[in-house]
C-alpha cells in the first residue's frame, strides 16, 4: 500500500477567522453557557495544516484538545514492524485527545491532514477549566469517551476478523458517528486514497470494495466523494 507522505509542521499559519465558526459544527459548544463560550472564542487559537503535514507526533507533550474547523485527519501509529495502524479519522466537528490530557501522558500516537486542513486548539487550562465549570462540558466528554471506546474495540475486529470489504463498509460507517464527527451529512468529499488510508487497504482494493457496495446500494461513488444511502447498511454488511 502506498505510503502517505508526510511533513513536520514547525511554522503552521494561523487563519484568521471568526472565532464562532471554530465551534459551529461542535455538538458540545451549543451546551455551554455564554461566558464559557466568550472564553473559548478568546483563548482558542487556529491553525492551517496542510496535506501531508503532522498536527501532533507521537512522544509529543500534550497542552491542546484540538477539533476539526475543516478537512480531514487520520489518527495513526506505526507498530515496530513498521505497519501502520489506523485507529480513527476526523471531520469537521471532530474533537480528539481528551484521554491524553486527563492522564497527562505524552501523545501516544501520530495525527496526519490527508487533505489541507484548519485545526482549533484549545489550551489545557482552558480545557480544565470547563471539566471545573460547565457540568455539560462534562456529559459530553463522558459521551464521546464512550464511543470512542467502543470505536476502537469494533477496530480491533475489524483489523482480526473481517475481509477488506467489510472493513471498507465499516469504517465508512463509523465516520458518521453523530458524537466523534458531529458535522458529517451523508454526502462526503473523499477520495479512494483517503478510504483507502483508513482502512488500512490499498487504493485498488478500496475501489473494487465501493463498486461492491455500491451494487448494494449501500452507496453511491461520486466524482471525488462518495452519498451514503443506506448507513445502517453499512454498519452490518455483510448482513443482507
Amino acid at each position: 500500500m502506498k505510503q502517505l507522505s508526510v511533513v513536520r509542521c514547525t511554522n503552521m499559519t494561523k487563519k484568521i477567522s471568526d472565532p464562532k465558526e471554530r465551534f459551529a459544527k461542535s455538538m458540545w459548544a451549543s451546551m455551554l453557557a455564554p461566558e464559557h463560550m466568550q472564553k473559548l472564542e478568546e483563548e482558542v487559537v487556529e491553525r492551517f495544516i496542510p496535506a501531508g503535514g503532522y498536527v501532533c507526533r507521537k512522544g509529543d507533550p500534550v497542552e491542546h484538545w484540538m477539533g476539526v474547523i475543516e478537512g480531514f485527519l487520520k489518527m495513526s501509529s506505526i507498530s515496530p514492524d513498521g505497519k501502520t495502524v489506523t485507529f480513527s479519522c476526523m471531520l469537521a466537528g471532530g474533537w480528539f485527545g481528551e484521554g491524553s490530557l486527563l492522564k497527562t501522558e505524552p501523545r501516544r500516537y501520530d495525527v496526519v491532514a490527508l487533505r489541507d486542513t484548519r485545526v482549533a486548539y484549545m489550551p489545557r487550562a482552558t480545557f480544565t477549566y470547563l471539566l471545573d465549570n460547565s457540568i455539560p462540558f462534562n456529559r459530553f466528554l463522558l459521551h464521546q469517551l464512550n464511543e470512542r471506546l467502543g470505536l476502537f474495540i469494533s477496530l480491533v475486529e475489524y483489523d482480526r476478523m473481517l475481509d477488506p470489504d467489510t472493513r471498507v463498509a465499516r469504517c465508512l460507517a463509523a465516520m458518521f458517528n453523530p458524537y466523534l464527527n458531529p458535522g458529517s451529512s451523508m454526502q462526503i468529499q473523499i477520495s479512494q486514497e483517503e478510504i483507502g488510508y483508513i482502512s488500512s487497504v490499498s487504493r485498488q482494493r478500496a475501489n473494487q470494495a465501493l463498486q461492491l457496495l455500491e451494487k448494494k446500494n449501500l452507496l453511491s461513488v461520486d466524482y471525488g466523494g462518495i452519498t451514503i444511502l443506506d448507513l445502517d447498511g453499512l454498519r452490518r454488511f455483510p448482513e443482507e
